[in-house]
């Protein structure tokens, strides 16, 4: 195990009603001036914005909004919302959504206090010193941005993330009530982005590691009963509960501690959403089948240990090549099983792109990817064609 330090301040606001914690949260930070940050009209159809306004109004709150909020989060509306925080003195981002409203609101807060343009942050070309404060509401839960140090956007064909200390929000208010009429393709498409976060966080060189690994082990066999669960009785509020709760434990970085996580599968997703518009949680299922079909060959050994552990995989009748297929194929049942797709044949996308996708992911194959196995040019190729 790793030397680590591990911080989350994060106050979890968790269960039917927590919404109406949100006044008392506000008033203990002395808000003054508010930026909203969502998606469309379906948080006023689930009384989040009701609550908002009403908290607004009792504490003097100025407030602005944004609904304009779209998946695979887009910089120009970043910038654009700099521009409205700075003009109204906007002191507190709150984000009501899923991962692509808090990730938004993240962003906006690096950039209020910036001098210069917020994409220097996404491309390494400045370092954050500070942000504004954030809260986020949960209505979708996949990316776990509501507990994480994250923020990932898009400018054209690059999608890239930060990480910073200044963007954990200062609470997160999940009622799992807000994610009970879902669609499923939205459901299954956050679990499947679950499990990837899970996923990068096992597959590390580091060893002594046991605590770390049975606790992510833990979490993958609960999120496998309850999305079986959630597909038989998707107004089950108890399994949306389960499933929430563990999008935030998958990402709050406790399952990080004293080792290094991959984030290889992640990177190369995160090409073929840019590239593709496709969305996160499906890309990552069909890439990660690929991902440990290549890993398979190459190095087996955690694979075929997590394949044991968690899907019954004996080792005294596999080989680890072997076991580490078995992963694959189990992945691929349990994906199918969200009635998501698997290949990238089945979203029409082809070869063409595959090479520069991959000089764009290791920038020009400068920059490997990963930690499992880093990953050049020729490997992107590789796995992005197991996965046609």
């Amino acid at each position: 195990m790793q030397n680590f330090s591990y911080y989350n301040p994060v106050r979890i606001a968790f269960g039917k009603g927590s919404e109406a914690s949100l006044e008392t949260e506000l008033k203990k930070l002395n808000v003054s001036s508010l930026l909203f940050v969502y998606s469309g009209d379906f948080i006023k159809d689930l009384g989040i914005w009701d609550v908002v306004i009403a908290s607004c109004k009792k504490l003097n709150i100025h407030f602005y909004e944004c609904s304009e909020v779209i998946p695979n989060p887009d910089v120009h509306l970043v910038r654009r919302l700099i521009e409205v925080g700075r003009e109204g003195k906007v002191d507190f981002i709150l984000a009501a959504g899923g991962g692509s409203s808090i990730d938004t609101a993240k962003a906006v807060a690096c950039g209020i206090p910036y001098q210069g343009d917020v994409w220097d942050f996404f491309d390494s070309k400045s370092d954050i010193e500070s942000a504004l404060p954030i809260g986020a509401i949960t209505t979708l839960p996949s990316s776990g941005s509501e507990a994480s140090n994250c923020s990932i956007i898009s400018n054209g064909l690059y999608k890239r993330g930060i990480e910073t200390e200044y963007i954990i929000p200062k609470f997160a208010i999940m009622n799992p009530e807000f994610t009970l009429n879902l669609p499923l393709y939205q459901t299954s498409c956050g679990i499947a982005d679950i499990l990837a976060h899970l996923l990068e966080r096992y597959f590390t060189d580091v060893q002594h590691v046991d605590t770390t690994d049975f606790l992510i082990e833990g979490a993958i066999k609960a999120l496998i009963i309850n999305a079986e669960r959630i597909m038989e009785n998707p107004g089950d509020y108890h399994v949306r509960a389960e499933i929430q709760w563990l999008a935030t434990i998958a990402h709050n970085n406790l399952l990080d501690t004293g080792r290094v996580a991959c984030w290889g599968a992640h990177r190369i997703e995160h090409e073929l959403s840019a590239q593709y518009g496709i969305t996160h949680g499906e890309g990552m299922a069909i890439v990660f089948i690929a991902w440990i079909k290549h890993m398979a060959l190459k190095k087996p050994s955690k694979l075929a240990q997590l394949a044991n552990r968690v899907f019954g995989c004996d080792y005294h009748d596999y080989s680890e090549e072997k076991a580490a297929m078995y992963l694959s194929k189990e992945l691929s049942c349990f994906f199918k099983s969200l009635q998501l797709k698997i290949t990238l044949t089945e979203l029409s996308i082809d070869s063409r792109d595959f090479i520069d996708i991959a000089k764009r992911a290791t920038v020009n194959d400068t920059q490997p990817v990963g930690h499992y196995i880093p990953l050049y040019s020729k490997d992107i190729v590789d796995i992005l064609t197991l996965a046609l």
